[in-house]
């Protein structure tokens, strides 16, 4: 069983990234907004309907090192041109990542 995720785990979900247009996902990075809070119920019936492997990848994926996931994300955007992959990876957003990590860690 792997211990990390790749590139191949975040395709899987690319629709998931670019939900948010992105400059409103730029603004909300900008602002550290705590988008779990805001999008709560939502997540939570997302959860309950995960299967035992994708429960495994997100417990990875909460437990990984958020540079080591910003560098996942860069990776995403040189392959997709995705925006909001780019504005994740940027360095910058590394407190919006970091909130919204825990954030989640607390409803799982």
């Amino acid at each position: 069983m792997e211990d990390k995720i790749s590139y191949k785990d975040l395709e899987e979900y690319e629709h998931l990234f670019s939900l948010a247009p992105s400059f409103v996902l730029k603004r909300m990075a900008k602002r550290n907004s705590n988008v779990v809070q805001k999008f709560q119920s939502r997540i939570e019936d997302h959860l309950n309907k995960l299967n035992d492997e994708q429960k495994n990848k997100l417990h990875i994926m909460l437990n990984s090192d958020v540079d080591y996931l910003q560098d996942l994300l860069a990776e995403a955007y040189t392959k997709t041109g995705l925006k909001q992959y780019k504005i994740l990876a940027d360095p910058k957003n590394k407190k919006f990542i970091e909130v919204n990590l825990n954030e989640l860690k607390k409803l799982v």
